[in-house]
């Protein structure tokens, strides 16, 4: 995954299989696609509270469990009031 080269250093958030969406720093990245996040927080949503941030710190992600990996605008993602934004939590996928 060469393409993961242009996130290193950058705030990125990957989705896991679990459901999971984690925010963080990509610190590295290996030929298997494990990653390294450094700053790391778990961004759990409800539909009954808003999105709670849950800290990590610095955390390893095994590649075969992420789904999706994007750069984070932290301009706007710093606007966004994330205790008002109401969503159903990301189900596990099944294969």
């Amino acid at each position: 995954m060469s393409s993961l080269q242009g996130y290193v250093d950058r705030r990125v958030l990957l989705v896991l299989q679990d459901g999971r969406s984690i925010v963080g720093v990509l610190s590295g990245y290996d030929q298997k696609s494990n990653v390294v996040l450094s700053d790391s927080k778990e961004r759990v949503y409800s539909m009954d509270e808003g999105v709670e941030e849950i800290p990590l710190g610095l955390y390893l992600v095994k590649g075969d469990m992420i789904i999706l990996i994007g750069e984070i605008d932290e301009e706007r993602d710093g606007l966004i009031d994330l205790s008002t934004i109401r969503a159903d939590p990301i189900p596990p996928i099944r294969y």
